[in-house]
């Protein structure tokens, strides 16, 4: 079973690299999904707010996932850059990655959690609608080179 720990200022490259790999392969996303994924994660190190966390699963010697728990204002966290390597989806990584994340946000404070993704990511979909969220209503968009629907998730902690 994999290790979680910090994310940390050495996790940066991974983090840009596997998901710009990832969702080149799996969804056909251009390159400026990876300029995306840098900027948000570069600010989270930057801003080095003890109220926020992020998190890397790590097996063996290898990062295999990633959650970021991140504020969006005093009473609302976020989740962000949530990440499982496809031979680690279905072990329960998820679930423990997602939880971690709610843990930190309602440890802070946190009343409420949002997270955007789209609703070709049917898995995160699925796991998010199993542990308590609730999704708005989806909103077409056209991003990082693609024709997507665009979904508000919220829970309540």
């Amino acid at each position: 079973m994999p290790v979680i720990r910090a994310f940390g200022p050495d996790d940066l490259e991974w983090i840009v690299a596997t998901h710009a790999r990832l969702y080149a392969e799996e969804n056909g996303f251009d390159e400026t999904f990876g300029l995306v994924v840098r900027q948000v994660a570069q600010a989270f190190l930057d801003r080095n707010d003890p109220r926020e966390a992020g998190f890397v699963a790590v097996s063996g010697d290898r990062r295999v996932g990633s959650i970021l728990s991140t504020r969006l204002d005093e009473t609302t966290g976020q989740v962000r850059l949530f990440l499982i390597e496809p031979e680690m989806r279905g072990t329960g990584l998820g679930p423990r990655l997602l939880a971690a994340a709610e843990d930190i946000a309602r440890g802070q404070g946190c009343v409420a959690l949002k997270l955007w993704t789209h609703e070709s990511h049917r898995a995160a979909c699925a796991l998010y609608a199993r542990f308590g969220w609730t999704a708005g209503a989806g909103r077409p968009i056209t991003n990082y080179g693609q024709p997507l629907v665009e979904m508000t998730w919220t829970k309540t902690l």
